[in-house]
């Protein structure tokens, strides 16, 4: 009841309705565009191509564009450019000092860092859009399902085609993000995954209940369950912080009594477990591509090396591939939040506030401080993300669950999945809180007696 309360009262502040419905809409012009089938192919002979992107590292691809990879769509290459484009912006951001200057002022020069990422989106999509045009054959899709040939102007208006919808989609995210709940980009991404989960789902399911010894139903039963553990563990992951005690010597207020903070009140400073939240897996993952290119290059393909290379790094459920994810994953994991926590300027904000650490002094000394706290924490956090990364592959191994399925037990499906449905909640919340409204999981009651 209280859940429905809460619902009751999004629908109540006006603004918030009209935000949600631009989002649905969007969402849906998206997910119609993931269905349109590029001009020059048969959609009635695209079934190889569904079966080749079942499972393993295509499935995975085919989740993050929402079923539009194995359809032939318009919006094939998804909205993965862009997020390759910006995570390349952010790492050159390290080592260049004109986009450290662009970083530093503040909302000019985000926006042009953001026009730095959509040149280079489109420039990574002008590399993708071949490639994926040429692997189209060999990913089962018979040459009579090319009705116009494979010829130039396939190539050229194809690849025009899919470039646009790339940019269109990324156009989709920044209208979401602008007048919409927000998150835009996140929320593409997380339709997509949930459109390919039903038909996961019942794949394994018919797997279950027709393939005679594969458990039954009691099996389905049981693969809920864990499934529900998992999402725990993951919102545990995501949400869990390490809170570091912050005192102020000199604070003054005015106001009531309730309102007054008095001198020396203590606040805390959040250290998130996971502050690098999905983009390990996600730079583990491209790195994971790269034995099996290598395995089956001119120079290693015929040799021992390169078939070892390509056996192993080809199953993404195999032993060496999952060890070799896991590692990769706890080193990012480290990089990633040396880069994105930046424990000095944390200490030189709170210093310039009047605030300090109890028993720590102010400047240098809390820099170095904070930052033990987080490499502390992080080793703990990435073992934890290092196994969600790799947990479908216990499940496949374990419990014979279907590939396609699988990958919703973990790794970057299920921790976006998590973060974003999160971030989305809290969206939402902070609206219903701005117009004196109880939050999601509270009771919708009016709040403008108290305010």
């Amino acid at each position: 009841m209280k859940f429905i309360e809460s619902i009751k009262n999004v629908w109540k502040i006006e603004e918030l309705r009209n935000r949600i419905m631009v989002t649905l809409g969007l969402l849906l012009v998206y997910r119609f565009g993931a269905q349109v089938v590029l001009p020059g192919i048969d959609a009635a002979q695209l079934g190889g191509l569904a079966d080749s992107t079942d499972g393993g590292l295509l499935g995975l691809l085919n989740a993050f564009t929402g079923g539009a990879f194995a359809n032939a769509s318009i919006f094939a290459l998804g909205i993965m450019p862009y997020i390759s484009a910006s995570i390349v912006v952010q790492l050159m951001g390290i080592a260049i000092p004109y986009l450290q200057k662009l970083q530093k002022e503040g909302a000019s020069g985000q926006k042009k860092i953001n026009q730095i990422t959509r040149w280079l989106t489109i420039g990574i999509c002008l590399l993708q859009a071949p490639g994926y045009l040429a692997s189209l054959p060999a990913l089962g899709i018979p040459q009579s399902a090319f009705l116009l040939g494979t010829g130039f102007t396939f190539y050229f208006s194809s690849i025009t085609i899919l470039v646009t919808g790339c940019i269109f989609a990324m156009w989709l995210g920044e209208k979401i993000t602008d007048k919409g709940i927000g998150n835009g980009i996140s929320l593409l991404i997380m339709v997509g995954i949930i459109a390919t989960m039903p038909a996961s789902f019942i794949q394994n399911y018919a797997s279950r209940i027709e393939g005679g010894g594969n458990g039954g139903l009691m099996m389905v039963l049981i693969e809920l369950v864990v499934w529900f553990a998992v999402i725990l563990a993951a919102i545990m992951l995501v949400m869990a912080v390490r809170r570091i005690a912050v005192q102020y010597a000199r604070r003054t207020a005015t106001g009531s009594y309730e309102k007054n903070v008095m001198a020396g009140s203590r606040q805390y400073i959040p250290l998130k477990l996971n502050a690098s939240g999905v983009m390990p897996i996600i730079f583990a993952q491209a790195i994971m591509f790269v034995p099996g290119l290598i395995g089956g290059s001119s120079f290693l393909k015929e040799s021992a090396v390169g078939g070892w290379l390509q056996t192993n790094y080809a199953d993404m459920f195999g032993l060496v591939y999952n060890i070799t994810f896991a590692i990769l994953i706890i080193i990012f994991t480290y990089f990633y939040t040396a880069i994105t926590v930046p424990t000095n300027k944390m200490a030189d904000d709170l210093k310039r506030s009047g605030g300090f650490i109890p028993g720590i002094r102010p400047g240098t000394e809390t820099s170095e401080y904070l930052d033990k706290i987080m490499s502390q924490i992080t080793f703990p956090g990435s073992i934890f993300l290092a196994f969600l990364a790799v947990f479908p592959a216990f499940i496949v191994k374990l419990m014979g669950v279907q590939q396609g399925w699988a990958l919703f037990f973990g790794g970057t499906s299920l921790i976006i999945l998590v973060g974003v449905a999160i971030d989305t909640m809290q969206q939402v919340n902070s609206y219903l809180l701005n117009r004196h409204y109880d939050g999601l999981m509270k009771t919708g009651k009016n709040r403008k007696a108290l305010a």
